[in-house]
């Protein structure tokens, strides 16, 4: 018997009330709409300084060059979610985006399902890098 999971996405991603959040050339209207419900400070694009949650959609190791520039963004405990195609559709696999992530100086610390067609892995500055 297949387990179903009814956890909202926007709770999946850590996504809370009053967060800063930037989406970046993800293709998926529904997410912008349950985000702005959410919170009012949604940038479409490049992030904000001090941004909560970053949402990165990468289909390629090439679009992954812009996680160190993006982990500059983020807060100490904030993330960034590489959004990518899943299954026989996926064009870029796991150990390619935590490869990047470790370039780069993150770690990958959770896998979430984003749609039907798509998987989110989210990466985060280690804790000992973090400012106490």
């Amino acid at each position: 018997m297949e387990r179903v999971y009814t956890t909202p996405l926007l709770d999946k991603l850590g996504i809370r009330p009053g967060m800063r959040v930037a989406v970046v050339e993800v293709d998926d209207t529904t997410i912008r709409g349950e985000i702005a419900d959410r919170t009012n400070d949604l940038v479409e694009g490049w992030p904000e300084p001090e941004t909560d949650v970053v949402l990165l959609a990468a289909d390629s190791t090439e679009e992954l060059a812009r996680l160190a520039d993006l982990a500059t963004r983020i807060k100490p405990n904030g993330a960034v979610w590489v959004v990518s195609r899943k299954g026989k559709a996926a064009t870029l696999r796991d150990v390619e985006v935590i490869a990047a992530a470790k370039a780069a100086g993150l770690v990958d610390n959770k896998v979430a399902s984003f749609s039907a067609t798509h998987t989110a892995l989210r990466l985060v500055i280690p804790r000992d890098r973090r400012p106490r």
